[in-house]
């Protein structure tokens, strides 16, 4: 099993970090037992499930919080989360940094949108002035208490203001401290192929399916500069997906069908640590009475 607090040292080796988005704890775990090295705890992923709500930031610091700890505590490697935009001023910031962390996340990332956020591949998006941003990255920064604990500085200004803006607060949120800047929604492969070089510090990159930004294989992300890029959607796709396609199947055939792949299940719950607690119940099972 690896350790959550691995992430910085991943970075600090210089590997090129893949993070699926997960939204609970089947996700997670589906993701380790591929063989990631980190997940990303989607807000979209969080919202939808947890609420049946669009990401319009309904989901509160709480129930985010609260799903990014039952998310990190059913596994063993590392998890970035969405905090958004810190959920209020530099003092909400100071309490938002405090929670992930003692739930034993690895990194989040904290947006200059104006609250009520929106999806950062939607339209319609604004952001707070370039000063209120920096200083809430600085209240980030300075409410952790170690610096395994990683700020990712995220700008949505490439939608509302312009490239050139994006670039210039990304810099400035790494001036004052961030560990990682994230230019949100990169719209063509040259300002993808122009953060990592203008921006000077380590960049991540965040992919949907379908969103603004143009989709290439992960190498050429990763030769483009990038340190890290998050798989947001991948999953919540695939599931949404296998979901309708399994209902509609059964709906249509008015049975249970044996879908591919199927498992009793003893096999799902093996996934899940079922040997462990078979162990505890073992070991009650065969004491006297």
């Amino acid at each position: 099993m690896q350790s959550k607090n691995t992430l910085h040292q991943r970075f600090q080796a210089g590997e090129f970090i893949v993070a699926p988005g997960a939204y609970d704890c089947i996700c997670a775990n589906a993701v380790q037992q591929a063989g990631f090295h980190a997940l990303y705890m989607t807000g979209m992923g969080t919202s939808l499930s947890r609420l049946g709500l669009p990401d319009y930031g309904l989901a509160t610091m709480s129930e985010m919080v609260s799903n990014a700890s039952a998310i990190a505590s059913s596994i063993a490697v590392p998890v970035i989360a969405d905090a958004d935009t810190g959920y209020g001023n530099e003092l909400n910031m100071v309490r938002t940094v405090h929670e992930y962390e003692r739930h034993g996340i690895a990194a989040i990332h904290i947006e200059d949108q104006v609250f009520p956020k929106r999806c950062g591949h939607l339209g319609q998006k604004q952001v707070v002035p370039a000063a209120e941003f920096v200083s809430k990255i600085h209240a980030a920064v300075n409410a952790r208490s170690s610096e395994d604990f990683l700020i990712i500085a995220r700008t949505d200004a490439n939608a509302v203001h312009g490239f050139n803006d994006a670039v210039s607060r990304a810099n400035a949120a790494l001036d004052m401290g961030a560990d990682f800047a994230l230019v949100e929604a990169p719209e063509t492969i040259d300002q993808m192929e122009a953060v990592p070089r203008l921006v000077h510090g380590p960049c991540v990159l965040n992919v949907l399916v379908g969103g603004r930004s143009p989709l290439l294989p992960l190498r050429k992300i990763q030769e483009m500069g990038y340190r890290c890029v998050l798989l947001s959607d991948l999953l919540l796709n695939a599931a949404l997906g296998a979901y309708d396609r399994a209902l509609q199947r059964t709906l249509a055939m008015h049975e249970v069908l044996h879908l591919d792949p199927t498992a009793p299940p003893s096999a799902i719950f093996s996934r899940f640590g079922a040997a462990a607690w078979d162990s505890v119940r073992a070991d009650r099972m065969s004491r006297p009475e």
